[in-house]
């Protein structure tokens, strides 16, 4: 699988939060080639505002491996981290973070001080940061929940 079908599979983890009235965030793990963790935010159901979806993918993906780093992982995000998923992500030393569509309300890198320095990110040093894959698709799935809810 490539960029592009693992986006696909973060989502439908973001299509299952949209049908349960969450904000429609999906995130996978991927580890050699393996999907080994899903989530979807669940902040409404779990009455939890730590319950996003990167939070979720994380700790599945920890316990599934049972460890607490994932510097040999990926995780494929539909939505730019925010500042607590990028601090959770920082401290698990994961390996490639991919996102779909930014988010300049709440993201970690769309908003001073990162934006005005692309070069410096809340993410660890060793974390490579891709950005825009599939993110029309992503980025119309958020817009139509908050159009369908004004």
């Amino acid at each position: 699988m490539d960029d592009l079908q693992y986006m696909r599979q973060a989502l439908m983890e973001a299509q299952r939060a949209y049908e349960a009235g969450e904000v429609p965030v999906g995130a996978v793990v991927v580890m050699q080639n393996r999907i080994i963790a899903r989530g979807h935010n669940q902040v409404e159901t779990l009455n939890d505002p730590t319950a996003h979806a990167e939070m979720i993918a994380l700790t599945s993906a920890f316990s599934f491996l049972g460890g607490k780093y994932l510097p040999e992982a990926s995780i494929y995000i539909t939505v730019e981290p925010c500042l607590m998923c990028a601090g959770a992500l920082y401290w698990s030393k994961i390996g490639r973070i991919v996102f779909g569509a930014s988010d300049e309300k709440n993201g970690s890198i769309s908003k001073p001080p990162f934006r005005e320095h692309p070069t410096v990110t809340p993410f660890h040093p060793r974390s490579i940061v891709v950005r825009g894959v599939l993110e029309e698709e992503c980025a119309l799935l958020m817009k139509n929940f908050f159009k369908e809810r004004r």
